[in-house]
């Protein structure tokens, strides 16, 4: 299915950018154990996919379409700027219309990444942002 192959493109991006960052973030991934240490920026991924959908007669076509979100998790009581900044940083890491390749499918990243809703959760302060991506393949 190409939504997995679409989760590892990003997901790899953002692996390699978070571990050469300084300093390094880590990355909770969907259904992966994960434990934050105290007081610890960090990122959670989650891919968001839509439905698929097929714009030719003979059924060939598969547009694969949804939402890439990273929410960054940092400790309260150190303001928005943090977060803000790694907000900029993703969305330099995610430029509009970049095209990601592997296996023969290309992923567009299809919006400019936005932030979300600032929220406070018991010890943390969370930005999410996001961004559309789209892939069309023939079978």
């Amino acid at each position: 299915m190409s939504h997995r192959i679409i989760r590892s493109l990003l997901e790899a991006r953002l692996k390699a950018w978070a571990d050469a960052r300084t300093p390094a973030l880590r990355i909770a991934y969907q259904n992966v154990a994960f434990t934050p240490n105290n007081d610890e920026t960090y990122l959670r991924a989650f891919l968001i996919p839509a439905g698929t959908d097929s714009n030719d007669l003979a059924g060939a076509h598969r547009l694969f379409t949804g939402v890439f979100q990273v929410t960054i998790v940092t400790p309260t009581g150190n303001g928005p700027s943090g977060a803000e900044t790694i907000a900029d940083e993703l969305a330099a890491l995610y430029p509009l219309n970049d095209r990601l390749v592997r296996n023969g499918l290309t992923a567009l990243i299809m919006t400019p990444v936005e932030p979300g809703p600032e929220l406070t959760e018991d010890t943390s302060f969370v930005l999410p942002v996001s961004f559309q991506y789209r892939a069309d393949t023939t079978t």
